[in-house]
């Protein structure tokens, strides 16, 4: 078991690049950056993240809580 995590991470850190979103398969984010009309920045990049952070957290809390047996977090205000 160890063996095929260890060979799956290797795998996959040296087919795909980390970057600041999460593991992609480019080098740098393909990212549009403009000003508008009024001035205000915006940078707009693409979905081209294999695995971002975002979603790799998700998955984690969701496993930690079903190896736990805790029930699903309550959203919103709780107080």
């Amino acid at each position: 078991m160890i063996k095929t995590l260890l060979l799956l991470s290797i795998t996959i850190f040296l087919t795909a690049c980390v970057n600041k979103h999460g593991i992609s398969a480019k080098y740098y984010s393909e990212c549009k950056e403009y000003y508008d009309l009024q001035g205000y920045y915006h940078k707009d990049c693409g979905e081209d993240d294999i695995v971002t952070y975002k979603t790799m957290g998700e998955k984690t809390s969701k496993i930690v809580d079903d190896w736990t047996g805790k029930e699903e977090k309550p959203k919103g205000n709780v107080w």
